[in-house]
């Protein structure tokens, strides 16, 4: 029923307020760029390494219970398992040498480098069966990663991005014309350099599951930014005299509607995830829901205003307005 207080047409002028949103983008760039080189970001045991142990929720496995009993630092927290039941979930890095004894101490570093975590691992899960009297079988979850294999992943991980941005841009320069491709690239490449500001500045966990959610971001800003220039393509072939600028505001408008109902239907189930799915899905979540306002921005404001300055053919530039073109209402 809300639907029909739609209106059925809009003319509202994206392309004149494409200068703000330049200026706009350029800010939240540059403050990403900053974040990220004075913060860093906050790697997960996937790309730091460390490990990840999962218990049963019971009235003696609490978050408190886990938290006193644990012999070195470590994050606990509560979550929500495959089975609908409340887990805890416990992640902790390698423990300094000194407080692995003095056998361990007086190891070689390479030989410590590479049994810390192990030892680490055997040490924490001893204590808690100890203090919380767990059997192997109360253990859900017991996974471990490297040094090693945590860097290996993260050069993976960001190879993953810049391999899924090269075969867009080549997707969107096969699909319509170079001007297009540049446009819709810029546009991912400004949706991922600010949601990797966003998680460097608030220190949100960013694991293997953030990097999915960075290329599902890839592929709704995408989705969202080729429905926009498809429609431009058609609406430039139908008016061939209608000024670029006009062009653009047409069909952005035109799919408006589209894109704020395709939005909004996506955003009901992320915030369930981000509110309700527990401290291990809130990175993912927190991800894909910013990913989405800022997909959907990008391509008004960035994909569709770099289309117009660069001109939709290759043998002319942009068209200049007409003095007293009223255009099609």
């Amino acid at each position: 029923m809300l639907l029909r207080y739609w209106p059925e047409s809009t003319n509202i002028k994206f392309m004149s307020l494409r200068m703000g949103g330049a200026l706009l983008s350029v800010i939240m760039i540059t403050a990403s760029i900053f974040f990220l080189a004075s913060r860093g970001l906050n790697l997960g045991v996937d790309f730091a390494g460390g490990t990840v142990m999962e218990l049963q929720q019971t009235e003696t496995v609490t978050v408190e219970s886990v938290r006193a009993a644990m012999p070195f630092n470590a994050e606990v927290n509560t979550a929500v398992g495959t089975d609908a039941r409340p887990i805890v979930v416990v992640k902790f890095g390698a423990a300094d040498p000194a407080q692995l004894g003095d056998e361990f101490a007086n190891l070689a570093p390479a030989a410590q480098a590479e049994r810390a975590q192990q030892v680490t691992n055997d040490i924490v899960a001893r204590t808690l069966k100890d203090k919380l009297g767990l059997t192997d079988s109360d253990f859900l979850r017991d996974d471990s990663v490297g040094p090693k294999v945590s860097g290996e992943l993260f050069r993976s991980g960001i190879m993953a991005l810049v391999v899924a941005l090269g075969l867009m841009l080549a997707y969107i320069w096969f699909r319509f014309e170079w001007q297009f491709s540049v446009g819709a690239v810029a546009a991912l490449a400004h949706d991922v350099i600010i949601t990797l500001g966003v998680f460097s500045l608030l220190q949100l966990e960013f694991n293997l599951t953030t990097i999915a959610a960075l290329l599902t971001i890839i592929g709704y800003s995408m989705n969202d930014t080729v429905v926009v220039f498809d429609r431009v393509r058609e609406e430039r072939r139908k008016y061939k005299k209608m000024p670029d600028r006009q062009v653009i505001d047409q069909s952005l408008n035109s799919t408006l509607s589209r894109t704020l109902l395709t939005s909004g239907t996506t955003l009901l189930a992320l915030f369930a995830i981000f509110f309700l799915g527990g401290p291990v899905l809130r990175g993912m979540s927190f991800a894909l829901i910013w990913g989405i306002f800022i997909g959907t921005y990008s391509s008004i404001f960035i994909a569709s205003a770099i289309v117009l300055s660069l001109g939709m053919d290759l043998n002319k530039k942009p068209a200049e307005e007409v003095t007293g073109f009223q255009g099609i209402r």
